[in-house]
């Protein structure tokens, strides 16, 4: 089940906000203007999509999210295919040129067997010469020792309405996975709306142990969107993976 901030339609449509000026679209663009046929898993609101559209790119762009909210926010635009559910969910057979997953979406793959599902389909996705774009936070640099420490923020929507939104860590790093939530607060509200997250902080070698299984080979990596090398306190893992003979 999608996490609350991305299943309540009135929450999804902080999300582009809090969001603001995203490096990992800056990023990801060119790769997405040079393919013909691209895949975003875990495409939120569709903002990289509408971006890449609105750029000029005339191929197939499809977005996959398994939250409702979220996709209700993509939808506004109707040139691009929308698809609600998860990557299994489809039956994959060489569709795209470019399967990318941003905003750390990789790390909701907690448990095994749907990270080797994922990739599984990742690579049922890609056509021969098809390339798998995504990032997840290093987990050797502990970002989520800052968390608890960040101050709340006010944030306002497109519609003009404001909420306040704070973060807490609600388990500490157990050697796999941090779990925090986000709490949303408006004087329009009777109540706060929480919002409980689960991550995922894989590391290096077994990031590309799980890739190798699966059939994929890493291209490049970096430790940051400035495309540095990898290092233990790079604040990211940015892989860009082939499609494996």
């Amino acid at each position: 089940m999608a996490d609350l901030i991305f299943s309540d339609p009135r929450l999804a449509g902080f999300y582009d906000a809090m969001c603001w000026g995203r490096d990992d679209f800056d990023f990801y663009r060119p790769m997405i203007m040079e393919a013909a046929s691209v895949l975003d898993v875990g495409c939120g609101t569709g903002a990289m999509l509408h971006q890449a559209r609105e750029a000029g790119h005339a191929g197939r762009l499809c977005g996959l999210d398994p939250a409702p909210g979220m996709l209700a926010q993509a939808r506004k635009r109707t040139d691009i295919e929308w698809i609600e559910g998860e990557l299994t969910s489809v039956a994959w057979s060489g569709d795209f040129d470019l399967v990318v997953m941003t905003g750390h979406a990789f790390q909701v793959l907690v448990e095994d067997e749907d990270l080797w599902a994922a990739l599984a389909s990742v690579r049922a996705a890609l056509n021969d010469h098809g390339r798998f774009a995504f990032e997840t936070r290093n987990p050797l640099a502990r970002a989520w020792e800052t968390w608890d420490s960040q101050e709340p923020s006010t944030v306002t929507n497109s519609d003009g309405a404001t909420v306040r939104v704070s973060r807490r860590l609600t388990a500490p790093f157990d050697g796999r996975v941090v779990s925090f939530s986000h709490t949303f607060e408006s004087d329009a509200w009777t109540a706060p709306r929480v919002s409980h997250s689960t991550l995922r902080f894989l590391g290096r070698t077994a990031l590309g142990a799980a890739l190798e299984a699966a059939g994929l080979a890493i291209e490049y990596q970096f430790g940051g969107w400035d495309r540095s090398p990898v290092t233990a306190s790079s604040p990211e893992i940015i892989t860009i993976a082939r499609k494996a003979p």
